[in-house]
């Protein structure tokens, strides 16, 4: 198999022959931005995702590895490079791999053409994308907890174990010392009909080495890698490679074994030693980014190493912790007014949470009318009448839409403003703020201003600031914030002809760090008011809404937001409103928040109905907004890279709870039965339960009978008579009116 060397200005690699005649360069440049992915297939220490070879939707779909040079000197260039020629040995000497395609690495944009002088950036293995494989960790783990008939039963393990046996040999006899031949990198199909053997593929060749002999230690190293708990697992390993258990010598056996329990202690070992090493890392260096993101501009300071990621929609900075600590350490004087602040409200802060808490005690939850839910929006693409149709049909009728305050032009803001004023829809705004506006108060006086003019005749409801609290979004002191946030007040509280006055919320701290809150809007300021208290309020290190943070949930946290806004200096009501919630998911660059907070689609589904109730359900929240319709990582409509607007389970469960609960009366929170939660409504005359088990299935059996139950995806049914299995997908029930 014949490789293809290809080199143009910034990008360079090899192809084999089957893309002879293409532009490799362009293929290239295209594959190597995480942009055009369009499932995430591995996010770790490097990032796997799949997409098309070429934009045309009919093109092959590939599996791209992104390498990152973490170590700097074309370290990611070289273990993409052998990737790709590990995977045609591969392919010459007959054993399974996916097809490769090619590698490709960014090159010096100065570089003469063709040069191959590195930029220290990015690489990426290109090969064919296996869909129909899954990683044999999941069939391992679930042999080893004795439930592989129940996940996988037309799998049979031991065929598969021989298999996986076979393959070793094969490889092993090549001349092939795979050096990570583990659970994450072998592919496996399920058996074919007729009993056929199980297709096994290997992948992760970049610290594969070919040797003219593989020596037997190096054999069992690979051997051992795999975690086959049972000893009868063990033995089948080795009677499969060495061709029968006659032929498995007594000391090749222990050999085995000694290089299975040494792996596992060493793994250990590792683990422990590199969280110890991650931890004092992230103090003295910044951490790693994904390759997308562009590095700070040169020579700027720790304040001023920020830069914006494009695939998750929120600015990153390149400074470390110490630096982060340094700078926090310089403005001190206004963290400790900041400090004298909150250190004051407190007591009023605690009598208020007591009152309100009391209320809750006695019953006292007075009936209110549900608040709508909203979702955020941003424009969408040249076109956008399938964004728009996708928002009628989730029948949504508050919308929050973020304006940028450092664009230069708001024109696709505006079209989408009026067509959503249009339908009726109640539009509220954010205006964020970056670092080059906090430095240039005049850039972010003028850039409110025409906001206002453009778009307070569409919407009177206004968030000042976004994340306050985290630096990368461009503040490093609450001084700053309540610099900003006076500016624009005093410019959209001007009187404007046949316009509604503004409404201004804010200071949109994010996550639940009430102490910054409560610092904030206990602030002496001469001209600073706010309308309401606007909170994006995240669940801490995600996981389900009802999961508790210094000992609050969803619930006890807006109760401590409602104290707060209800005795803060800056704020005239206690009106809150939470201008932000989602929960990430599981696809690498586009995700917010980190691997270990994400989620998959089904919970994302199970939280978000959840979420709503649990914050709402006591009255104390007059609007919760969605991050947001469309987008990669956390949106209810997955847009991919092909144009095609994939309607997510959350889609389908936004949709359910706006129409079942709108236009109802909320009673509050009910008990039911333990491991239950639930709020009643009444609309229209008719009673109303909306019922989760957010611990597992509760059997329940209701009171009267019922008329119908709808799930959380919006499918209706009548029960029958008995219990009902209630689970973590919230379902509606509406009762038949007493005889």
């Amino acid at each position: 198999m014949t490789a293809i060397p290809f080199a143009a200005r910034g990008v360079r690699g090899e192809a084999t022959e089957r893309l002879a005649g293409e532009d490799l360069p362009a293929l290239a440049r295209r594959l190597l931005d995480p942009g055009v992915a369009l499932a995430t297939l591995h996010w770790g220490r490097n990032y796997i995702y799949r997409a098309t070879l070429t934009a045309d939707p009919g093109s092959p779909a590939v599996a791209v590895k992104q390498f990152r040079d973490s170590r700097g000197g074309g370290h990611a260039a070289r273990k993409a490079a052998k990737s790709f020629r590990m995977a045609r040995e591969f392919a010459a000497a007959g054993l399974p791999t996916p097809e490769p395609f090619f590698f490709a690495e960014v090159v010096a944009e100065t570089a003469p053409e063709g040069s191959v002088q590195r930029a220290g950036g990015t690489a990426v293995f290109v090969c064919r994308a296996l869909g129909d494989r899954i990683e044999l960790r999941y069939l391992l783990r679930a042999r080893n907890a004795g439930l592989e008939h129940e996940q996988f039963p037309a799998l049979d393990c031991g065929a598969l174990i021989d298999g996986v046996a076979a393959l070793a040999r094969r490889m092993h006899d090549a001349g092939f010392w795979h050096r990570d031949f583990s659970i994450g990198n072998l592919l496996v199909a399920p058996a074919a009909a007729g009993g056929s053997p199980p297709e096994i593929s290997v992948v992760d060749l970049n610290r594969c080495r070919r040797l003219a002999v593989v020596p037997l230690v190096a054999r069992l190293r690979d051997l051992c890698r795999l975690p086959l708990d049972r000893a009868e697992d063990r033995a089948r390993l080795l009677a499969g490679y060495f061709g029968g258990a006659e032929k498995v010598a007594a000391p090749d056996r222990l050999r085995y074994e000694l290089a299975r329990r040494a792996f596992l202690g060493r793994n250990r070992l590792k683990a422990g030693a590199r969280g110890a090493a991650l931890r004092a890392k992230a103090w003295l260096v910044p951490r790693g980014t994904h390759a997308h993101i562009p590095p700070p501009q040169e020579g700027a300071s720790p304040r001023d190493k920020i830069v914006w990621d494009a695939l998750s929609d929120q600015p990153h900075s390149h400074a470390s912790r110490l630096e982060r600590a340094r700078v926090r350490f310089t403005d001190a004087p206004s963290h400790l007014r900041s400090l004298l602040a909150l250190a004051g409200a407190v007591p009023r802060i605690r009598r208020r949470y007591r009152e309100l808490g009391s209320e809750l005690g006695r019953g006292a939850v007075v009936p209110f009318p549900w608040p709508e839910p909203g979702v955020a929006v941003r424009p969408w693409s040249a076109d956008p009448a399938p964004l728009l149709a996708a928002f009628d049909e989730l029948g949504a009728r508050r919308a929050l839409l973020r304006l940028h305050p450092w664009q230069d032009k708001h024109d696709a803001e505006e079209r989408l403003a009026r067509e959503l004023a249009a339908r009726g829809v109640e539009i509220a705004f954010t205006l964020p703020q970056s670092r080059e506006l906090v430095k240039d108060r005049a850039r972010w006086r003028a850039a409110v201003a025409e906001l206002a003019e453009r778009f307070a005749p569409l919407g009177s409801r206004f968030q000042i600031g976004q994340a306050v609290n985290r630096s990368k979004w461009g503040l490093w002191s609450h001084d700053d914030y309540l610099a900003l946030a006076a500016d624009a007040a005093e410019i959209l509280r001007r009187p404007r002809p046949g316009v509604a006055p503004v409404e201004l919320f804010g200071p949109a701290v994010i996550d639940f760090e009430a102490h910054v809150t409560a610092a904030i809007v206990n602030r002496r300021h001469p001209t600073l008011r706010l309308d309401g208290l606007a909170s994006l309020l995240y669940v801490d290190r995600r996981g389900a809404p009802e999961n508790r943070q210094l000992g609050c949930d969803t619930a006890d946290k807006v109760r401590w937001l409602a104290a707060i806004a209800g005795t803060g200096r800056l704020v005239s009501s206690g009106r809150q409103w939470l201008s932000e919630v989602n929960w990430p998911l599981r696809e690498g660059p586009h995700s917010p928040a980190g691997k270990s907070v994400s989620v998959d689609e089904e919970s994302q589904a199970d939280y978000l109905p959840r979420y709503y109730l649990l914050a709402a359900g006591e009255g104390r929240v007059e609007r919760i907004d969605w991050w947001q319709l469309v987008a990669r990582g956390y949106g209810l409509i997955d847009p991919g890279s092909d144009g095609q607007l994939r309607r997510r389970p959350s889609f389908r469960a936004f949709a359910t709870l706006r129409r079942e609960l709108a236009g109802a009366e909320c009673r509050g929170p009910v008990e039911l039965a333990p491991g239950l939660r639930a709020l009643a409504f009444r609309r229209g005359g008719a009673e109303l339960l909306a019922v989760w088990a957010p611990g597992g299935p509760v059997d329940w059996t209701p009171p009267r009978p019922l008329a119908r139950l709808v799930e959380r995806d919006g499918g209706e049914r009548v029960p029958g008579p008995g219990p009902l299995r209630i689970t973590g997908s919230l379902c509606y029930l509406a009762f038949s009116p007493p005889a």
